[in-house]
């Protein structure tokens, strides 16, 4: 099927875009409020939290290549990557509440079952996630169609983080005092039922609303080790991962450090907004989310401009330049910090829909110069990214806080505020520069795609007619 022929209808990229609603509402729980709900509900040690945290997190990273290749090699009615949407809604959505309840167990018992269900939980999150990412390879060979589909994609993932973000403290204190004596084990069990509800929902809407169009070359075998061999001589892949690895440092850190930056450098009042109290990380969070969301919502028309890889550079150096400035900000300049913080995300959100539809790119280029597709390989590298970035800049955020001499619940020095201070601007702004870096050595042109898929559109179309 050739790219004029799969241009996609609105319908189908809303619900492409419903199934990272679903995921990034988890996302955000498991890594903004997981860590405080371990420490203050659950009842275990901090120490006890950040070593599962890492050991969990190493397993898990390497599932994501493996569930790439199962991907890859599932056949069915409904194609490779949509059934696993079908599969994993109902074991993602109970997972996810187990992992956030709390059973009345001696502390070891407490702690084996956050290990278990922490790590079922990743499991969950990489056997629903590493397909649904790579189903963007195989709706269209279209470029055009593929970074609107990212930009759809990411509009709901960031519209998903704002909806966990702003529900979650209305959600859990509403179960928290539904009865005479509060409960929060119960606000928070009972909020990732009505979350988990509505994720296993969206994701059955995704896989109704989806299709996949672009199958293997009909004569490919099944070879994990050509697969592997061809990835490992894919220069384009290791130079996208290690942008993608860079950019998710530079959020994971920004993020991270927010709650620190506010709570003992700027020290702002919560704001009340229509009878609701927000403190000022939850604002400034919430706010650089939206921004994400324009900054999606420019990136397909900028990139039909200038480039896909133009784009990305841009707009990481531009963050990069940007984020510098925060370290020179008073802690009375929370408008200037506002402001900032929507252009960063802005750009950040620029550069997301555009790593989708690069991978979906590579997995072309990879075929054009191998004629073997490998679609979930090469898309697991995005769910391996996300979570290696996410482990890299959580760590990262720890050891410069013991290095400054953070203490928690009391008064800093001066110089853990200055480190506070480097936490969100000069830090996270080499992960944005070196993200940049990596795209000029990115060949992969808008141009050079074009020439690609159409060799791919016509190879297609010769098998079509010799079978």
């Amino acid at each position: 099927m050739t790219s004029a022929e799969t241009q996609l209808r609105v319908k189908e990229k809303i619900g492409y875009g419903f199934g990272d609603f679903a995921s990034s509402m988890f996302w955000k729980m498991f890594s903004v409020y997981l860590l405080i709900f371990y420490t203050d509900v659950f009842g275990i040690s901090a120490a006890a939290v950040g070593t599962m945290f890492l050991l969990t997190r190493i397993w898990d990273t390497a599932n994501d290549p493996v569930m790439g290749v199962i991907a890859d090699r599932t056949n069915t009615r409904w194609g490779k990557f949509r059934p696993f949407l079908l599969w994993g809604a109902i074991p993602f959505a109970v997972i996810g509440v187990l992992t956030f309840t709390t059973p009345d167990w001696s502390p070891t018992a407490k702690l084996a079952y956050a290990y278990v269900t922490y790590t079922l939980m990743m499991m969950a999150y990489t056997a629903v996630n590493v397909p649904y990412a790579s189903l963007l390879g195989v709706m269209s060979s279209s470029s055009s169609d593929r970074t609107s589909l990212a930009s759809f994609r990411m509009v709901f993932a960031f519209a998903g983080s704002i909806f966990a973000f702003v529900l979650v403290d209305p959600l859990t204190n509403y179960f928290t005092n539904m009865s005479a004596t509060p409960n929060p084990q119960m606000g928070w069990m009972m909020t990732m039922i009505v979350y988990g509800c509505i994720a296993a929902f969206l994701f059955y809407m995704t896989f109704s609303w989806t299709r996949e169009r672009i199958a293997p070359p009909v004569a490919q075998k099944s070879n994990l080790k050509e697969d592997l061999k061809n990835l490992a001589t894919n220069k384009p892949w290791f130079i996208l991962l290690g942008a993608a690895l860079s950019t998710l440092i530079f959020n994971s850190m920004r993020d991270g450090a927010a709650v620190f930056y506010f709570k003992y450098f700027v020290q702002a009042d919560d704001l009340a907004i229509m009878g609701m109290t927000f403190g000022m990380t939850t604002a400034y969070l919430v706010l650089g989310q939206a921004a994400n969301i324009i900054g999606v919502v420019l990136a397909q028309p900028i990139s039909n401009l200038v480039g896909k890889r133009n784009t990305f550079m841009v707009a990481m150096f531009l963050a990069a330049g940007l984020s510098i400035f925060f370290f020179f900000l008073t802690q009375d300049q929370i408008m200037l910090m506002l402001v900032l913080q929507v252009l960063i995300s802005a750009c950040a959100g620029i550069v997301f829909p555009l790593l989708w539809s690069m991978y979906a790119d590579i997995a072309d280029y990879s075929e054009y110069e191998t004629g073997r597709r490998s679609t979930g390989l090469i898309f697991s590298s995005s769910s391996f990214s996300q979570k290696m970035g996410w482990t890299l800049g959580g760590a990262l955020t720890g050891w410069t806080l013991a290095f400054f001499g953070y203490e928690a619940n009391a008064e800093q020095t001066e110089f853990a505020k200055e480190g506070l201070r480097y936490m969100v601007s000069f830090l996270p702004a080499i992960g944005a520069a070196l993200s940049g870096l990596f795209m000029i050595f990115y060949k992969l042109t808008d141009h050079y795609m074009l020439k690609v898929s159409e060799e791919l559109d016509a190879r297609r179309v010769s098998e079509q007619s010799q079978n």
